[in-house]
């Protein structure tokens, strides 16, 4: 895609996420207009005070909850990455109401209104967690995920919709590294099971990730990295291997391990250009782009403790440090 001549939009703009899709963009692809949707005016401003600030750039604040709202901020955009969530597993078990609100009403509300602003392309961003979920924030994304899947039957092909679904970010909010950093300080690091495995990715080739499908997507599919996998005893012990290790028991809403795209799913999931793409079950037009694409064996599963790829903790060391 020529970015530089597209107006692009983000919603979620101030997370991790967000902040590092614009930070590349700047950089890297200088797109005509980038506008970055969220509701905190705090995180605008200390995100434009960090030297996020360009011409080109725009600070919208707004809710995903808001349908109106969003239709103002996509007049005359082209393509939009939906990033915003509520995405604390506590917070969302908590606040059922609220994750449903901003999670699925807020996905519908960004479906419509790309539709009706005649959006070309808009990539969500999905979760693990939305795969067999045991938790609310994980049932939520399931939801979005199967309407922005479905969101192509309502757009005439004008607006197209697919997902990126990943594991865990290195060091972004909420995931267990600043966690077991924090409590390296106090010399005992807290594990839930000591069976634990999961998947990693860096925020730069996350963000990467969502940049390159905008390619060659056609609408419909779900986009899978192969990334590694780590045992989380061997992440403790990269982190603070001099702190003694608690067994705490697994938590209500966690996994053991977590899984990328389940066996009903891989009968559908084919590799390409280095990824695993999910399929829609149903096709609204003809596939032009994956030819070359290899479909998977039968019983294919992508789980993070049937890996074929391991981080070792020399490589978490370098990613964190």
């Amino acid at each position: 895609m020529e970015w530089k001549n597209l107006n692009v939009l983000i919603t979620g703009g101030t997370g991790s996420f967000g902040k590092k899709f614009v930070e590349i963009m700047l950089r890297d692809f200088h797109p005509k207009r980038l506008v970055v949707f969220s509701r905190d005016e705090l995180k605008q401003h200390e995100m434009r005070m960090s030297g996020l600030d360009d011409p080109s750039l725009r600070y919208f604040i707004g809710d995903v909850r808001d349908r109106e709202r969003l239709r103002r901020a996509m007049n005359g955009i082209d393509v939009v990455v939906h990033a915003a969530a509520l995405k604390q597993v506590p917070a969302c078990e908590y606040n059922p109401f609220e994750a449903i609100k901003t999670n699925i009403y807020g996905a519908q509300n960004v479906i419509d209104a790309a539709i009706d602003m005649a959006v070309k392309k808009v990539v969500a961003i999905s979760s693990d967690k939305a795969v067999n979920p045991v938790n609310l924030y994980g049932a939520a994304k399931l939801c979005a995920d199967k309407m922005f899947i479905q969101g192509n039957s309502y757009s005439g092909g004008v607006t197209r919709f697919s997902c990126v679904r990943y594991g865990n970010v290195i060091g972004s909010r909420g995931s267990v590294i600043p966690l077991f950093m924090e409590q390296k300080r106090k010399g005992k690091i807290t594990i839930t099971d000591d069976r634990m495995t999961r998947f990693w990715i860096t925020l730069d080739r996350a963000v990467g990730m969502v940049i390159s499908v905008f390619d060659y997507m056609e609408g419909g599919e779900i986009f899978v990295p192969k990334i590694k996998s780590m045992k989380i005893l061997d992440l403790a012990e990269a982190i603070a291997p001099e702190c003694k290790t608690e067994i705490m028991g697994i938590r209500p809403g966690e996994k053991l391990h977590e899984v990328l795209i389940t066996e009903e799913d891989g009968r559908n999931t084919i590799q390409y250009n280095g990824l695993y793409v999910v399929m829609p079950t149903h096709s609204w037009w003809t596939t032009q782009n994956y030819k070359t694409a290899k479909k998977m064996p039968d019983g294919f599963a992508y789980a993070s403790n049937n890996n074929e790829e391991w981080m070792s903790k020399e490589e978490l060391k370098e990613l964190i440090h």
